[in-house]
C-alpha cells in the first residue's frame, strides 16, 4: 500500500479483470404486449373504429383467417411430403407480399432455382399453364400477356438467392443488406441429406430451425420455411411456433395449424390449383389480391361473385355449379396442339368425378382431341381413330405434363443411362428382367393327358387396361444412385441386383418373376422386388437377398393423376359407347408406356427404369390376380403377358365382369383335355 513500503499483491493470474459493462435487459410493460395483441382504436369523429391486427397476407384468405396473417417476430414452418404442396404456400406468400403489397421480400431458395421461382410466380400471377410456360408452348394471346406482365413483375421487390452455398448464416447476413425487408422465406428444408445442399439433412435442418426462430426475434420479421416432410416425430423434434402440416389428396389440400404449446388450432381444406402452380381458397374464383389487409368475414363464406376477367386473368378451375356452361378455357388447354374451331363451352363436369374429384379439366383435352379428329375426317371413325393414335405419343405426354403441375420439385426427366439400362443393340434387349408371364400349369396338363384328372372347362379372362392400372406403382423421382452393400428401403425406388434367381416350388401357380432362366446374377426392378416381398410375406418363398442396387427417393403418385384421368375418360367413353375414344386412351397409355425408355418418337422424357417399373407393374398386377383365383378355389391353368388369366371354376364368385379397370371379361371358353380331330 502507498505510504508502507509494501506493494499489494497480485493475483497469480495476472491483473483482475474488468468487468463489462451490463446490458440491461429490454423490459416490456404489459400495455406494450397488449398493443401486439388486442385491436387498437382509431378516432373517426365521436367514435371510434377498431384497427385489426393482421400480418402479411399469405395469398390465400382461409389461411389468412386462421393465421392472422404472418405476424413479425414468428416462425411459420409448412410441413408436407413431396409434392402436397408447402413450396406453393411459400411461393404464394413471397408473391402476394412483392407483387401485391410491394413489401420486400427475401426469398432464399435451397434445392430451387431463380428460373423455377419465376416460372411460378408468372404462372400463378398472370395466371398461365405452368409446364406449358416451362416448355415454351404458349398461345400467341398467353406470350402478349406475360410480355405486358414483365414490366410490372420486374419492378417487384422480391429478391432471389439461389446459391448452391445457401446457409442460415448468408441468408442472415442478406437481411440488414435489404432496408424496409417485411418476409423471409426459405424454400425449402431437405429431410433427405445432401452433401450439395447446407438446408438438408435431419441434424442441419434442426439447426436451421432453430436459427430461423432467433432470425425472426432478433430482426422482428416473420420467417416462413418450407420443409419437404410430414411426418409428426421430425415436426415435433423441431419445436416451432407455429406449424402448418399439408396432406395433398388429388385437388384438394388439407392444412392443420398447430402451434408449439397449445396444440392443433384449425384444420382446414384448400384448393390445389396445379394447372397454375398455386394453392387457393376452396371452389374459389381467381382470387384478386388487393395491399390492403382482410378482415376475418363476421358472416358465413358464401361463394364468390365472378368478376370481369382483365387481359391478364383467365378462369383456373371449374365451376361448381355442375350446370355451368361457361366458355372453355382453351387458353390454359395443352392438347391438342390446334384448338377446335366449333366448341364453345366446356364439356360438362362428370357427376362426382374419379374418386369425387372433378377432371372435367383434364378429360377436356381428350374430348376435344377427339373432337376435332371427327371434324376433319368428317365423321369418318376409322380416320379419326388413325389420326388419333399417330398423335397419342405427344398428346398423352402433354396430358401427363399437365397432371403434374405443381408439385414441390419435378421428377428427373433425362437422367443419366446407366449402363444396364442401355439396348446392346438397336432391336435389343438392356440387361434388367422384368417378371413376363409364358406359364402353363404343366402338372395339371399331365394329369388330364394321363387321365388322371376328370376333364375340365377353361375359361380365359382378360384384364382390361393392365397397363393403365399400373401406372399406380412406386417409381424413382430422380437419378438412380448406387448403393453397394443392397438392401431394400421402401421408400426407394430402382433396380436390385440379386446373386441368383430365387426358387419358386410351387407347381399350381406362375413364378413370380416369369419363365426366363439364365445362370449368375440377375437385375430386377422395383415392381418384381415388391412383389417377391410379398410373396414371402405369405409364405410362398424366401425374401430376395439383394447384394446391390441404384434408387432414387420414390412415389406412388407420380403417375397417379395421369392415370385417374385416363380412368374417368375411358369410362364415360365405355358407357357411352364412344369407341374412338376408347382406342385413342387405349393409345395413349400403351405407347406412354412403351416410348418412355430409349424411344426415338418420344423425346420429352427418357426414363427406361421407368419402363420396366410399369411393365413388371402389370405382370405382377395379373400375378396378384392369378393368387387371387387360386386362394378361392378356382384352378388357374395358364397365365400369358400382363393381362391373359385362364382358370377353371366358377370366375364370376371371385372377379366382377365387365369392362372397366377393375373388372375382368371372358375372351374364350375351351374344355381339356381338347378333342383330337378325326
Amino acid at each position: 500500500m502507498p505510504g508502507t513500503g509494501h506493494e499489494p499483491a497480485l493475483p497469480a493470474g495476472g491483473p483482475p479483470a474488468i468487468a463489462a459493462p451490463r446490458t440491461p435487459r429490454r423490459l416490456a410493460a404489459l400495455a406494450q404486449a397488449l398493443d401486439t395483441v388486442l385491436p387498437t382504436t382509431a378516432p373517426t369523429g365521436e367514435t371510434t373504429t377498431p384497427t385489426p391486427l393482421m400480418g402479411l397476407s399469405t395469398g390465400i384468405r382461409t389461411l389468412d383467417d386462421v393465421l392472422g396473417g404472418l405476424q413479425p417476430g414468428r416462425f411459420y414452418l409448412v410441413a408436407a411430403a413431396p409434392g402436397a404442396g408447402s413450396s406453393l404456400i411459400a411461393t404464394a406468400a413471397a408473391r402476394t407480399s412483392a407483387l401485391d403489397q410491394h413489401q420486400p421480400v427475401l426469398y432464399a431458395a435451397s434445392g430451387l432455382t431463380r428460373a423455377d421461382i419465376a416460372a411460378r410466380i408468372v404462372a400463378a400471377h398472370l395466371p398461365v399453364d405452368y409446364r406449358r410456360l416451362r416448355a415454351g408452348r404458349l398461345t400467341p394471346t398467353e406470350q402478349d400477356d406475360t410480355a405486358a406482365l414483365h414490366h410490372h413483375l420486374a419492378q417487384a421487390p422480391l429478391y432471389i438467392d439461389d446459391g448452391t452455398d445457401l446457409t442460415i448464416d448468408a441468408i442472415a447476413e442478406s437481411v440488414p443488406d435489404l432496408p424496409g425487408l417485411a418476409l423471409v422465406v426459405v424454400d425449402r428444408l431437405q429431410t433427405t441429406e445432401d452433401p450439395r445442399l447446407p438446408l438438408s439433412g435431419p441434424a442441419q435442418i434442426t439447426d436451421a430451425a432453430q436459427a430461423l426462430v432467433h432470425l425472426a426475434r432478433t430482426h422482428e420479421l416473420p420467417v416462413l420455411a418450407a420443409v419437404d416432410t410430414d411426418d409428426p416425430q421430425v415436426i415435433a423434434a423441431l419445436s416451432l411456433d407455429i406449424t402448418v402440416t399439408l396432406t395433398r389428396d388429388a385437388d384438394q389440400i388439407h392444412a392443420t395449424v398447430t402451434e408449439r404449446d397449445l396444440g392443433p388450432q384449425a384444420t382446414l381444406t384448400l384448393h390445389a390449383d396445379l394447372a397454375h402452380a398455386r394453392i387457393t381458397d376452396p371452389y374459389a374464383s381467381p382470387v384478386t389480391l388487393t395491399s390492403t389487409p382482410q378482415t376475418p368475414p363476421t358472416t358465413p363464406p358464401q361463394d364468390p361473385a365472378p368478376t370481369p376477367q382483365t387481359p391478364l386473368q383467365a378462369p383456373t378451375s371449374p365451376s361448381p355449379d355442375p350446370m355451368a356452361t361457361q366458355p372453355a378455357p382453351t387458353a390454359h388447354t395443352a392438347a391438342p396442339r390446334r384448338p377446335s374451331p366449333r366448341r364453345t363451352t366446356a364439356p360438362p363436369p362428370p357427376e362426382g368425378g374419379y374418386a369425387n374429384r372433378d377432371y372435367s379439366y383434364f378429360t377436356g383435352m381428350i374430348t376435344r382431341a377427339v373432337d376435332e379428329a371427327l371434324h376433319d375426317h368428317d365423321g369418318d371413325l376409322t380416320a379419326a381413330t388413325e389420326a388419333l393414335v399417330k398423335k397419342a405419343v405427344p398428346n398423352a405426354m402433354a396430358l401427363f405434363e399437365a397432371t403434374r403441375v405443381g408439385g414441390n420439385y419435378e421428377h428427373t426427366v433425362y437422367p443419366e443411362t446407366l449402363e444396364f439400362l442401355r439396348k446392346k443393340t438397336k432391336d435389343g434387349a438392356d440387361e434388367i428382367w422384368e417378371g413376363r408371364h409364358n406359364w402353363t400349369n404343366t402338372h395339371l396338363t399331365e394329369e388330364l393327358k394321363n387321365g388322371t384328372h376328370p376333364p375340365i372347362t377353361v375359361n380365359a379372362l382378360d384384364t382390361n387396361a393392365s397397363f393403365l392400372s399400373a401406372f399406380k406403382t412406386h417409381l424413382p423421382i430422380g437419378a438412380l444412385i448406387h448403393d453397394p452393400h443392397g438392401g431394400f428401403d421402401p421408400k426407394r425406388s430402382g433396380i436390385y441386383r440379386l446373386p441368383t434367381r430365387p426358387t419358386w416350388h410351387h407347381p399350381d401357380l406362375p413364378d413370380p418373376i416369369g419363365n426366363r432362366r439364365e445362370d449368375g446374377p440377375v437385375l430386377l426392378d422395383d415392381a418384381t422386388i415388391r412383389l417377391l416381398i410379398r410373396c414371402a410375406r405369405l409364405g410362398l418363398c424366401e425374401a430376395p437377398h439383394i447384394t446391390e442396387c441404384w434408387t432414387s427417393g420414390a412415389s406412388e403418385g407420380l403417375l397417379e393423376k395421369f392415370r385417374r384421368v385416363l380412368t374417368e375418360a375411358r369410362t364415360s367413353a365405355i358407357e357411352t359407347d364412344d369407341t374412338v375414344t376408347v382406342e385413342y386412351i387405349k393409345a395413349m397409355y400403351s405407347k406412354f408406356t412403351s416410348t418412355i425408355g430409349e424411344s426415338s418418337v418420344n423425346r420429352d422424357i427418357r426414363r427406361p427404369d421407368w419402363m420396366h417399373i410399369i411393365r413388371s407393374q402389370a405382370f405382377a398386377n395379373l400375378w396378384y390376380k392369378s393368387h387371387r383365383a387360386h386362394s378361392n378355389g378356382l384352378t388357374v391353368v395358364r397365365v400369358r403377358g400382363t393381362d391373359e388369366l385362364h382358370v377353371a371354376g366358377d370366375w364370376r364368385t371371385v372377379f366382377t365382369e365387365g369392362r372397366l379397370t377393375t373388372q375382368m371379361k371372358q375372351k374364350d371358353q375351351y374344355p381339356l383335355p381338347r378333342k383330337s380331330a378325326r
